[in-house]
């Protein structure tokens, strides 16, 4: 009985392993036709080549990067005009604080100096007073002569100005009722404290806190912001002093902000070639922070053309192409000249015509299978030069 069933048993087994699935069939390859490439029908490629009709341009929205900055008319750096040590702090970061307030008390041998100083002139006005009172009597009197009470008006006048100028200077920084060596440094305007930069018994100098360095405080009015845009040459008429714009933060979820242009440089920049301009946003709930980037948006007329994405354009050589769809599956490459370049859309000048569909999707993909259509013409036609001369 096995020898009459192994012949059997082998041959299922042989007849099982033979089967197998069916030889996958090779999809139709698009091919090229008159400077046309045609795709098969159903094609799984053809839904991935999105299209764009081409309209004429009007004013479009263009991209600028931004970033905030205090408002410098309602911000104020406070520094140290004397040297001397912290004595102590009267505000903190995030504080409001009122005009006149102290936020900072020093013990000053230099403005003790001062002080000293404005009371020595004040004594030294004082008994010029007295000197001129009593040669005034004695000329009455015809005891001196005219010569030594004007010699003592014009000290009398020379110790008041020099009265005047000590204590003018010491009035700056704090009363000159007594010398008492306490500099006080006070907000000149209301806002709030956005930034501190000193600690109880810190030794300052105004060598450490000048200009271009960091301050003791920033006091600022965050409800309003600068904005400082990068513009390129050509986005000057758009950005004119009372245009507006729309100022867009990523940072937060991409909400969007109204401000409007104050003012712009007059030189460029040579390393970035752009030029600053300067935006005014109100910003009430202050939920826009000073450094925060964002894109500044505004609309550009860019005159005669037609507009296309920009993702729609490609680069061959020094020449700039476009994929115009002629019907549901034929492409042809078109070469364009561009008026404009941006980031999101550019202007056709010319090479097209009003409503045309280019290709603003996987453009790139349908370059390829473009050169891969070409060369398989090239290879057909070679071999086909080879058959004929082989007859």
């Amino acid at each position: 009985m096995k020898n009459i069933y192994l012949p059997l048993l082998l041959s299922v087994i042989l007849v099982g392993c033979s089967e197998g699935p069916p030889p996958k069939v090779a999809e139709p390859q698009p091919i090229l036709q008159n400077e046309e490439l045609r795709f098969p029908a159903g094609n799984p490629q053809l839904p991935l080549l999105v299209t764009t009709a081409a309209k004429p341009a009007e004013a479009i929205p263009i991209d600028l990067p931004a970033h905030l900055v205090w408002n410098e008319d309602r911000t104020q750096r406070i520094y140290a005009p004397l040297a001397g040590r912290v004595a102590s702090i009267h505000t903190d970061l995030g504080r409001p604080v009122r005009k006149g307030d102290t936020l900072l008390s020093l013990h000053s041998p230099e403005f003790g100096s001062a002080q000293a100083d404005a009371a020595k002139a004040m004594a030294d006005f004082r008994f010029s007073e007295k000197n001129l009172l009593r040669q005034k009597e004695l000329l009455d009197a015809g005891i001196v002569a005219r010569k030594d009470f004007e010699q003592a008006e014009a000290d009398t006048l020379r110790a008041k100005a020099e009265a005047d100028r000590a204590i003018g200077r010491v009035n700056v920084y704090g009363s000159h009722s007594m010398v008492n060596q306490r500099l006080a440094l006070t907000s000149d305007l209301a806002g709030i404290v956005v930034e501190k930069n000193v600690n109880p018994g810190q030794e300052v100098r105004p060598e450490q806190f000048g200009p271009g360095a960091l301050a003791l405080f920033v006091i600022s009015d965050p409800s309003s912001l600068w904005v400082q845009i990068d513009a390129q040459e050509a986005d000057l008429n758009a950005l004119k002093p009372g245009a507006s714009f729309e100022l867009i933060v990523a940072a937060l979820d991409g909400k969007k902000f109204k401000g409007r242009v104050v003012a712009s440089a007059d030189m460029i920049d040579p390393n970035t070639r752009t030029i600053k301009v300067r935006g005014l946003i109100e910003n009430p709930d202050r939920v826009l922070k000073a450094e925060m980037l964002g894109t500044a948006r505004v609309n550009r007329n860019l005159g005669q053309g037609l507009v296309v994405p920009a993702s729609a354009v490609l680069l061959r050589g020094t020449q700039h192409l476009v994929f115009v769809k002629k019907g549901a599956d034929i492409f042809v490459p078109r070469i364009v000249k561009l008026s404009y370049i941006g980031s999101q859309v550019s202007i056709v000048s010319s090479g097209l015509e009003v409503n045309e569909e280019v290709v603003s999707e996987n453009s790139l993909l349908l370059a390829r299978e473009f050169r891969i259509a070409e060369d398989a013409a090239k290879i057909t036609a070679a071999q086909n030069a080879k058959s004929a001369d082989s007859k």
